[in-house]
Protein backbone atom coordinates (compact mmCIF):
# COMPACT_ATOMS: atom_id res chain seq x y z
CA UNK A 1 0.00 0.00 0.00
CA UNK A 2 1.30 3.49 -0.78
CA UNK A 3 1.96 6.07 1.94
CA UNK A 4 -1.34 7.52 3.18
CA UNK A 5 -0.21 11.04 2.29
CA UNK A 6 0.16 9.98 -1.34
CA UNK A 7 -3.35 8.54 -1.64
CA UNK A 8 -5.43 10.82 -3.89
CA UNK A 9 -8.82 11.85 -2.56
CA UNK A 10 -11.53 11.28 -5.18
CA UNK A 11 -14.34 13.72 -5.85
CA UNK A 12 -17.54 11.98 -6.92
CA UNK A 13 -20.05 13.93 -8.98
CA UNK A 14 -23.46 12.59 -9.96
CA UNK A 15 -24.30 12.90 -13.65
CA UNK A 16 -28.07 12.57 -13.38
CA UNK A 17 -29.10 9.16 -12.10
CA UNK A 18 -27.18 7.04 -14.61
CA UNK A 19 -23.54 8.03 -14.15
CA UNK A 20 -20.96 9.10 -11.57
CA UNK A 21 -17.76 10.93 -12.48
CA UNK A 22 -14.82 10.30 -10.16
CA UNK A 23 -12.19 13.05 -10.40
CA UNK A 24 -8.68 13.24 -8.97
CA UNK A 25 -6.18 16.05 -8.55
CA UNK A 26 -3.18 16.18 -10.84
CA UNK A 27 -0.17 14.06 -9.89
CA UNK A 28 2.96 13.02 -11.83
CA UNK A 29 1.63 9.53 -12.57
CA UNK A 30 -2.04 10.49 -13.00
CA UNK A 31 -2.54 8.61 -16.28
CA UNK A 32 -0.99 5.45 -14.86
CA UNK A 33 -3.06 5.86 -11.70
CA UNK A 34 -6.36 6.30 -13.59
CA UNK A 35 -5.56 3.18 -15.61
CA UNK A 36 -4.91 1.17 -12.43
CA UNK A 37 -7.96 2.61 -10.69
CA UNK A 38 -10.22 1.72 -13.62
CA UNK A 39 -8.96 -1.86 -13.81
CA UNK A 40 -9.31 -2.41 -10.06
CA UNK A 41 -12.80 -0.93 -9.99
CA UNK A 42 -13.96 -3.16 -12.83
CA UNK A 43 -12.48 -6.21 -11.14
CA UNK A 44 -14.96 -5.70 -8.28
CA UNK A 45 -17.84 -6.44 -10.66
CA UNK A 46 -20.18 -4.19 -8.70
CA UNK A 47 -23.92 -4.80 -9.23
CA UNK A 48 -25.48 -2.19 -11.50
CA UNK A 49 -22.21 -0.92 -12.99
CA UNK A 50 -22.62 -1.04 -16.77
CA UNK A 51 -19.23 0.29 -17.87
CA UNK A 52 -16.50 2.75 -16.94
CA UNK A 53 -14.93 5.41 -19.19
CA UNK A 54 -11.44 6.51 -18.05
CA UNK A 55 -9.95 9.83 -19.16
CA UNK A 56 -6.80 11.79 -18.31
CA UNK A 57 -7.77 12.58 -14.72
CA UNK A 58 -11.16 11.01 -14.12
CA UNK A 59 -13.32 7.94 -14.64
CA UNK A 60 -17.03 8.04 -15.37
CA UNK A 61 -19.01 5.10 -14.02
CA UNK A 62 -22.18 4.37 -15.97
CA UNK A 63 -24.79 2.64 -13.83
CA UNK A 64 -28.24 1.12 -13.89
CA UNK A 65 -30.05 3.24 -11.24
CA UNK A 66 -32.52 0.43 -10.54
CA UNK A 67 -29.74 -1.94 -9.51
CA UNK A 68 -26.71 0.06 -8.40
CA UNK A 69 -26.30 1.09 -4.77
CA UNK A 70 -24.62 4.49 -4.51
CA UNK A 71 -23.32 3.89 -0.99
CA UNK A 72 -21.65 0.66 -2.09
CA UNK A 73 -20.08 2.35 -5.10
CA UNK A 74 -18.83 5.23 -2.97
CA UNK A 75 -17.17 2.86 -0.51
CA UNK A 76 -15.60 0.91 -3.38
CA UNK A 77 -14.25 4.09 -4.98
CA UNK A 78 -12.63 5.21 -1.71
CA UNK A 79 -11.05 1.80 -1.19
CA UNK A 80 -9.80 1.48 -4.75
CA UNK A 81 -8.32 4.99 -4.65
CA UNK A 82 -5.65 3.59 -2.32
CA UNK A 83 -4.47 1.06 -4.91
CA UNK A 84 -0.76 0.53 -5.45
CA UNK A 85 -0.33 1.08 -9.18
CA UNK A 86 2.75 -1.15 -9.18
CA UNK A 87 0.46 -4.12 -8.58
CA UNK A 88 -1.51 -3.51 -11.79
CA UNK A 89 -0.18 -5.20 -14.96
CA UNK A 90 1.11 -2.87 -17.64
CA UNK A 91 -0.71 -2.67 -20.96
CA UNK A 92 0.26 -4.33 -24.20
CA UNK A 93 2.99 -3.03 -26.50
CA UNK A 94 2.02 -2.43 -30.12
CA UNK A 95 4.19 -1.76 -33.14
CA UNK A 96 2.19 0.43 -35.50
CA UNK A 97 3.32 0.89 -39.12
CA UNK A 98 3.15 4.46 -40.46
CA UNK A 99 3.73 6.14 -43.79
CA UNK A 100 4.95 9.65 -43.02
CA UNK A 101 4.53 12.74 -45.17
CA UNK A 102 3.32 13.15 -48.73
CA UNK A 103 -0.41 12.90 -49.34
CA UNK A 104 -0.73 10.90 -46.13
CA UNK A 105 1.00 13.51 -43.97
CA UNK A 106 0.32 16.85 -45.58
CA UNK A 107 1.17 18.83 -42.41
CA UNK A 108 4.57 17.24 -41.86
CA UNK A 109 6.48 20.11 -43.47
CA UNK A 110 4.62 22.64 -41.32
CA UNK A 111 5.31 20.75 -38.08
CA UNK A 112 8.98 20.38 -39.04
CA UNK A 113 9.31 24.06 -39.91
CA UNK A 114 7.70 25.08 -36.61
CA UNK A 115 10.24 22.90 -34.81
CA UNK A 116 13.13 24.31 -36.87
CA UNK A 117 14.14 20.96 -38.28
CA UNK A 118 13.94 18.89 -41.45
CA UNK A 119 11.08 16.52 -42.21
CA UNK A 120 13.47 13.59 -41.84
CA UNK A 121 14.48 14.76 -38.37
CA UNK A 122 10.82 15.18 -37.44
CA UNK A 123 10.00 11.65 -38.60
CA UNK A 124 13.01 10.20 -36.79
CA UNK A 125 12.07 11.87 -33.50
CA UNK A 126 8.38 10.94 -33.76
CA UNK A 127 9.09 7.30 -34.65
CA UNK A 128 11.79 6.78 -32.00
CA UNK A 129 9.60 7.33 -28.93
CA UNK A 130 7.37 4.93 -27.03
CA UNK A 131 3.94 6.39 -26.32
CA UNK A 132 1.30 5.63 -23.73
CA UNK A 133 -2.35 5.34 -24.75
CA UNK A 134 -3.65 7.92 -22.31
CA UNK A 135 -7.29 7.91 -23.36
CA UNK A 136 -9.71 6.58 -25.96
CA UNK A 137 -12.38 9.04 -27.08
CA UNK A 138 -13.75 11.72 -29.43
CA UNK A 139 -14.48 9.05 -32.06
CA UNK A 140 -14.67 5.27 -31.49
CA UNK A 141 -11.11 4.00 -31.13
CA UNK A 142 -9.43 7.43 -31.39
CA UNK A 143 -6.26 7.01 -29.32
CA UNK A 144 -4.73 9.97 -27.47
CA UNK A 145 -1.03 9.32 -26.89
CA UNK A 146 1.22 10.89 -24.27
CA UNK A 147 4.99 10.97 -24.59
CA UNK A 148 5.46 13.31 -27.56
CA UNK A 149 8.92 14.88 -27.71
CA UNK A 150 8.49 18.54 -26.75
CA UNK A 151 10.41 19.61 -29.84
CA UNK A 152 7.46 18.42 -31.94
CA UNK A 153 4.78 20.16 -29.88
CA UNK A 154 2.64 22.22 -32.29
CA UNK A 155 -0.45 24.28 -31.41
CA UNK A 156 -3.67 23.09 -33.01
CA UNK A 157 -4.89 24.72 -36.20
CA UNK A 158 -6.84 27.96 -35.73
CA UNK A 159 -9.48 26.59 -38.12
CA UNK A 160 -10.17 22.84 -37.86
CA UNK A 161 -10.61 20.88 -41.07
CA UNK A 162 -14.06 19.50 -41.80
CA UNK A 163 -12.58 16.02 -42.04
CA UNK A 164 -9.29 14.17 -42.09
CA UNK A 165 -8.82 10.57 -43.29
CA UNK A 166 -9.35 7.58 -41.05
CA UNK A 167 -6.25 6.22 -39.30
CA UNK A 168 -4.35 9.52 -39.60
CA UNK A 169 -1.34 10.09 -37.33
CA UNK A 170 -1.52 13.64 -36.04
CA UNK A 171 -0.07 16.13 -33.57
CA UNK A 172 -2.13 18.56 -31.50
CA UNK A 173 -0.33 20.61 -28.89
CA UNK A 174 1.77 18.33 -26.69
CA UNK A 175 -0.01 15.16 -27.80
CA UNK A 176 0.07 12.87 -30.78
CA UNK A 177 -2.75 10.53 -31.76
CA UNK A 178 -3.82 7.58 -33.87
CA UNK A 179 -7.09 8.47 -35.56
CA UNK A 180 -9.84 5.97 -36.13
CA UNK A 181 -12.70 7.13 -38.33
CA UNK A 182 -12.84 9.98 -40.82
CA UNK A 183 -13.94 13.14 -39.06
CA UNK A 184 -13.22 16.79 -38.22
CA UNK A 185 -9.93 17.75 -36.63
CA UNK A 186 -7.77 20.74 -35.75
CA UNK A 187 -4.69 18.54 -35.36
CA UNK A 188 -1.75 18.46 -37.79
CA UNK A 189 -1.63 15.31 -39.93
CA UNK A 190 1.91 13.95 -40.33
CA UNK A 191 1.19 10.44 -41.58
CA UNK A 192 -1.24 7.57 -41.82
CA UNK A 193 -1.31 3.97 -40.66
CA UNK A 194 -3.10 1.09 -42.36
CA UNK A 195 -4.16 -0.04 -38.88
CA UNK A 196 -7.86 0.29 -38.02
CA UNK A 197 -8.09 1.08 -34.28
CA UNK A 198 -11.85 0.47 -34.58
CA UNK A 199 -13.32 -1.96 -37.09
CA UNK A 200 -16.89 -3.27 -36.66
CA UNK A 201 -17.12 -7.01 -37.18
CA UNK A 202 -13.46 -7.67 -36.41
CA UNK A 203 -12.41 -9.51 -33.26
CA UNK A 204 -11.60 -7.39 -31.37
CA UNK A 205 -13.47 -4.39 -32.74
CA UNK A 206 -11.35 -2.01 -30.62
CA UNK A 207 -7.63 -2.67 -30.97
CA UNK A 208 -5.99 -0.36 -28.43
CA UNK A 209 -6.86 0.29 -24.79
CA UNK A 210 -5.85 2.88 -22.21
CA UNK A 211 -2.53 1.83 -20.70
CA UNK A 212 -1.22 0.19 -23.88
CA UNK A 213 2.06 1.41 -25.30
CA UNK A 214 2.70 2.34 -28.93
CA UNK A 215 5.87 2.20 -31.01
CA UNK A 216 5.73 3.52 -34.57
CA UNK A 217 7.52 1.86 -37.48
CA UNK A 218 8.10 3.82 -40.66
CA UNK A 219 7.00 2.03 -43.84
CA UNK A 220 7.04 2.68 -47.58
CA UNK A 221 4.08 3.42 -49.83
CA UNK A 222 3.96 -0.11 -51.35
CA UNK A 223 4.07 -1.69 -47.87
CA UNK A 224 1.29 0.64 -46.72
CA UNK A 225 -0.93 -0.45 -49.61
CA UNK A 226 -0.27 -4.14 -48.92
CA UNK A 227 -1.02 -3.79 -45.22
CA UNK A 228 -4.08 -1.64 -45.95
CA UNK A 229 -5.58 -4.43 -48.07
CA UNK A 230 -4.93 -6.91 -45.25
CA UNK A 231 -6.50 -4.55 -42.70
CA UNK A 232 -9.55 -4.09 -44.89
CA UNK A 233 -10.08 -7.85 -44.70
CA UNK A 234 -9.96 -7.72 -40.89
CA UNK A 235 -6.27 -8.26 -40.11
CA UNK A 236 -4.94 -6.33 -37.11
CA UNK A 237 -1.79 -5.32 -39.06
CA UNK A 238 -0.32 -3.77 -35.89
CA UNK A 239 1.99 -6.24 -34.17
CA UNK A 240 1.46 -6.90 -30.47
CA UNK A 241 4.86 -7.26 -28.80
CA UNK A 242 5.93 -8.72 -25.48
CA UNK A 243 6.68 -6.18 -22.77
CA UNK A 244 10.42 -6.63 -23.36
CA UNK A 245 9.92 -5.92 -27.07
CA UNK A 246 10.92 -9.45 -28.08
Amino acid sequence: MPDEKAVPIPRMRLQGDTAITVEFDERPDIIRFIHAFDIALNNLDLPGVIETVPTYRATTIHIDPLIADLATIRTAVLNVAAIDTAEVPTGRVWEVPVYYGGNFGYDLEYVASQAGMTCEDCISIHASAEYLVAMIGFLPGFSYLSGLDRRLSTPRRSEPRQKIPASSISIGGEQTAIGSLEGPSGWHVIGRTPVRPFQPGRAPEFLFAQGDRIRFRRISGPEWRTLDREAERGAKVAECLDDDGA
